[in-house]
Order: C-alpha cells, then sequence, then structure tokens
C-alpha cells in the first residue's frame, strides 16, 4: 500500500488520536513508522481474537469447552442478579453412549457428539450458549427464560434428539439424551448451578428407567 495511504488509514488516525499527536507535528519518517506500528497492532488483535475464540471451542463439536461455557455462566448470572431477569441451564447426557462406543468404536462415537452438538447449536437462539462439559455431557445456557420455558425447550430439544439419526460407516446410529433443568433464581456461583442441573439430569435419567422397567413388567 503506498505510504499516503497507509498514513491516511483509519487505524493510524485512531492511534494518533489515542497518543494525542496531529500529523503535521510529525515528520514523514515519523508518521510512516506510526501507520506501520498501527496496521501491526490490528493485525495482532485479529489474531489474537481468533486464538481466543479457538481457546473458547471444544476440540470435537461446535459448541464451547467447558471452561468457556462456566465463564459464559458467571456473565449471565450477574445480569440474572442485576437485573432480576430470568435464565436456566441444561444439562443434557447421552443415554447408551458408552454401549455405541464400545460396540462400534469411538469414530462412530465421535460422529454422534459432533451431530448433537451441531443439533443443539441450531437449536438454541444467538443470544444462548451452548457448551460441552465433558464427555457425551452438554450444557446450554438460556438467557431470559423462565422455568416453564426452560422446561418446554427441554422437551423440544429431547423430541428433536430421539428423532433424529446419525449415519456412520453404513451405520444409522439413534441417540436419546436426558435433560435437566435448573432455573437460576438465587445468588450461586456457576459450578453449583451445572451440578444442580446435572442432578435434575439424573433424576429424568432415573424416572425414564424406572418407567420402561414398569411398562415391560406389564
Amino acid at each position: 500500500m503506498p505510504f499516503r495511504s497507509i498514513a491516511a488509514a483509519p487505524e493510524t488516525t485512531l492511534l494518533l488520536q489515542e497518543l494525542g499527536l496531529k500529523r503535521r507535528d510529525l515528520s514523514p519518517a515519523a508518521l510512516a513508522a506510526l501507520a506501520r506500528l498501527a496496521a501491526e497492532r490490528d493485525a495482532l488483535a485479529e489474531r489474537l481474537a481468533v486464538a481466543e475464540d479457538m481457546a473458547d471451542r471444544d476440540t470435537l463439536t461446535p459448541t464451547f469447552n467447558r471452561r468457556a461455557f462456566l465463564r459464559e455462566l458467571h456473565r449471565t448470572m450477574s445480569e440474572v442478579e442485576r437485573y432480576k431477569s430470568p435464565a436456566a441451564v441444561l444439562y443434557l447426557d447421552l443415554d447408551g453412549f458408552k454401549a455405541l462406543n464400545d460396540s462400534h468404536g469411538h469414530a462412530a462415537g465421535d460422529a454422534v457428539l459432533k451431530h448433537v452438538g451441531r443439533l443443539l447449536a441450531d437449536s438454541v437462539r444467538e443470544s444462548d450458549v451452548v457448551g460441552r462439559l465433558g464427555g457425551d455431557e452438554f450444557g446450554v445456557i438460556l438467557n431470559r427464560v423462565g422455568a416453564d420455558e426452560a422446561k418446554a425447550k427441554a422437551r423440544s430439544l429431547d423430541e428433536k434428539i430421539n428423532n433424529s439419526a446419525i449415519l456412520h460407516a453404513g451405520v444409522v446410529h439413534r441417540v436419546r439424551a436426558s435433560i435437566g433443568v435448573h432455573a437460576i433464581a438465587t445468588i450461586e456461583d456457576p459450578e453449583t448451578a451445572v451440578a444442580r442441573a446435572d442432578e435434575a439430569m439424573y433424576a429424568e435419567k432415573h424416572a425414564r428407567r424406572a418407567e420402561r422397567q414398569a411398562f415391560a413388567a406389564f
């Protein structure tokens, strides 16, 4: 880029303003050096933003990793406390995932995890957050959503997952999730909120198991 264009670039103007300098006070050589510094700073900021985004992402699925999910949950809980706006956490665990891994291999398991992560990400609003919390467990943060709406959303996600299928290596895999709901209404730390949603998920899983056993006995 010609010197005149570099020196006149918006990033150069911004840096001049930050430093309290005027173009007329700088020699052409000093202005050129300042322009290069401004361009390099913007390029570095862009690279850092990309690196931060990569550090937030799960290595397998199109979702946040646990660290980033908990950070976003802390941010949500601060808004709940400050603005008294409702929010909820969903905790999802895939039923029968270990058996699938054992029978069909980790590649099939990874395909299922990618599928579920993509389905969750595509099924929530931009203001919501999806994260993989570990293994076959996912979390969803529903912002500005009360308990009843959160339960309805959990039922909707359960239906979508249950009605979906994954084709991998010529084999069709079906998966089901148990989903726990925890409405954020009091001051608590993110780990506690996730733990309570996890407890609700296990209660749902056990209730389903008891229902299937009762139906089989009947």
